[in-house]
């Protein structure tokens, strides 16, 4: 996408017909993550919108050794972390959290291991 500077990702889950602004965030992933090369800081910009909850979140990702790390902040001013380890040609483990109120310890909020398909 944008000849190669940029990825899309698309979550729906649960399926439309089942989904509700009743259910937990991290329950209800109806959006899209945008991740933009911004070459002025050797590094991805990313944006994530759920239209049907109103969460959002604004992170910085770079690589950090062999995994990605993506730095951020939510909507509300929550700071998030998405960490992508394990990564290989055919799959990767991501691991999703944010600070807690205590400002010290990261939070898992989601976990996925990701495979390819095809």
């Amino acid at each position: 996408m944008l000849e190669g500077r940029a990825i899309q990702d698309v979550w729906i889950t649960p399926r439309p017909e089942d989904r509700s602004p009743d259910l937990d965030k991290t329950n209800n992933m109806y959006g899209t993550t945008l991740r933009v090369w911004d070459p002025t800081i050797q590094a991805w910009r990313i944006h994530w919108i759920n239209p049907v909850t109103g969460h959002g979140e604004q992170q910085v990702g770079r690589r950090i050794g062999s995994d990605i790390v993506q730095i951020g902040v939510r909507l509300d001013g929550t700071p998030t972390r998405w960490r992508f380890t394990e990564i290989t040609a055919d799959s990767f483990h991501w691991i999703g959290e944010a600070l807690d109120s205590d400002g010290q310890t990261w939070k898992l909020e989601g976990e996925f291991r990701a495979r390819r398909l095809s």
